[in-house]
């Protein structure tokens, strides 16, 4: 039998297809249709940015005080201490107070795009755990709080029992994660009345947690709502990988790139995604996800508009959109693509295309880049060229050269300051102070990262010319 909800919030996020589990739907339904109710969603610090991962619960949190309600965000400062387990295979590494914070910092510029921080009626509120976490009294703690957890039920929880089952050790540490979690929602719900947690399928165990220590300590009883753990049509994780990050903060991937992501969506997610990642209608949504054949290009760019907007604004939207026809429609060399920024002192020897190639993140190895040169897939200046081992001095990059893989993949190489000189803040370029570690790096760009020039010199023997290749070359 379907469910029909009273509440404005739960018939909006039935409708756009963001509901998988929830503790006690009626009950909830009856809370939200009686008033105005709190809730959060709780975020570790482990990276200087959110990613596309957790773009859909923002937009759950977006969608929870567009309906009256009032949402928190909760950061991690305490529990990024600890490390999540649920369904890692190893343990997180351990982040530096330092670090949590800066990473904090980061992550607060995208909140502020999707939900209204005003101090009056629903205004959205930002706390950080450290604020009860971080002076705890530890036997306290295990007297007062600990005795209500069973160890029998906590290994029983899926995101513990996989890793437990293929024989991957959990640290005493990251066991204490989930009651850290618990003792969140037991906090927020005695300071601020917070009656629902929310978030992803994978965190529906640490949620059940937080209810049960609530009920036997408070004697509340407050609620649970999961959102499917997200994939693409093809089977792919949407976003939220130990790789492959899609990052929310502009510094670190610029904002043609993030539209440029959105644009590259497969037919059969546009209308699904318009209604998780858009305010658009679920009408509007529904039609242009039937479109067929060339007029569903014009549902992507839609889509990809309407995204970039709500986290870069309509003159990023704008910008991303002119370039992407200049680049893909006229074939020249649009402002805004991903821009890999060389000082002359790296250039006084000569850098080898296949080496821009992976600096440009175009490839993310050597080998692929010599690979994807010999193959003809790669371009420069529109131009198929051949050479893996061809070299570029200063002179070559004083006019920005573009690199092209394939027809959806393009970057700028230019000339800029030495390295003790200060680089241009160019879209997508990272300096080595800025960039994320290896494995969280934004797909599918590695802008500005410093390759062992083995790794791409091309190899010995003579190297085909590049085929018609107009620049000229000294």
């Amino acid at each position: 039998m379907t469910y029909h909800p009273k509440s404005e919030f739960l018939r909006v996020i039935i409708e756009r297809g963001f509901l998988a589990d929830c503790t006690d739907l009626q009950e909830l339904d009856t809370a939200l249709a009686g008033g105005m109710v709190t809730c959060y969603i709780g975020y570790d610090a482990t990276a200087a940015s959110l990613h596309v991962g957790h773009l859909l619960n923002i937009m759950l949190l977006r969608w929870f005080q567009k309906t009256g309600h009032k949402p928190i965000t909760l950061m991690g400062g305490g529990t990024t201490k600890v490390g999540d387990p649920s369904f890692r295979s190893e343990e997180r590494p351990l982040l530096t107070p330092a670090k949590i914070d800066e990473n904090i910092a980061g992550m607060q510029r995208v909140f502020a795009r999707y939900l209204d921080y005003k101090d009056a009626g629903n205004g959205a509120l930002m706390r950080n755990n450290a604020e009860w976490l971080d002076d705890l009294n530890y036997l306290e703690f295990l007297r007062d709080i600990g005795r209500h957890f069973s160890v029998n039920r906590m290994l029983s929880f899926e995101s513990v029992k996989s890793r437990l089952d293929r024989e991957q050790s959990l640290s005493f540490l990251e066991f204490n994660y989930m009651i850290l979690q618990a003792y969140d929602f037991l906090e927020l719900n005695r300071r601020y009345g917070c009656l629902l947690q929310m978030g992803g399928s994978d965190q529906w165990g640490n949620i059940v947690n937080g209810i049960d220590l609530t009920r036997r300590v408070l004697d509340r009883e407050i609620f649970g709502l999961t959102t499917p753990l997200l994939t693409t049509s093809d089977g792919r994780k949407m976003g939220k990988s130990q790789g492959g990050a899609v990052w929310l903060n502009g510094e670190m991937l610029s904002p043609y790139e993030f539209w440029q992501f959105w644009r590259n969506t497969t037919d059969a997610d546009v209308g699904r995604f318009l209604k998780l990642y858009t305010d658009l209608p679920v009408e509007e949504c529904d039609r242009l996800g039937k479109l067929e054949g060339s007029e569903i290009n014009g549902a992507k760019i839609i889509l990809a508009n309407e995204v970039t907007t709500l986290l870069h604004g309509a003159e990023a939207a704008a910008a991303a959109e002119a370039t992407a026809r200049e680049v893909f429609e006229k074939g020249g060399v649009g402002e805004d693509l991903p821009r890999l920024v060389l000082g002359a002192d790296e250039l006084a020897e000569g850098i080898s295309l296949a080496q821009l190639v992976v600096r440009s993140g175009l490839a993310k190895t050597g080998k692929d880049g010599k690979r994807l040169i010999s193959e003809g897939g790669l371009k420069v200046d529109d131009e198929i060229c051949l050479d893996a081992g061809r070299m570029f001095l200063a002179t070559d990059l004083a006019a920005p050269v573009k690199l092209s893989a394939g027809k959806k993949r393009h970057a700028l190489v230019s000339l800029g300051l030495s390295k003790a000189g200060a680089l241009p803040r160019t879209p997508g370029y990272l300096r080595q102070d800025e960039r994320a570690p290896q494995a969280e790096r934004p797909f599918p760009f590695h802008l500005g990262e410093n390759i062992p020039g083995g790794e791409c010199a091309a190899e010995g023997g003579q190297s085909p010319p590049c085929a018609g290749v107009t620049r000229s070359w000294p």
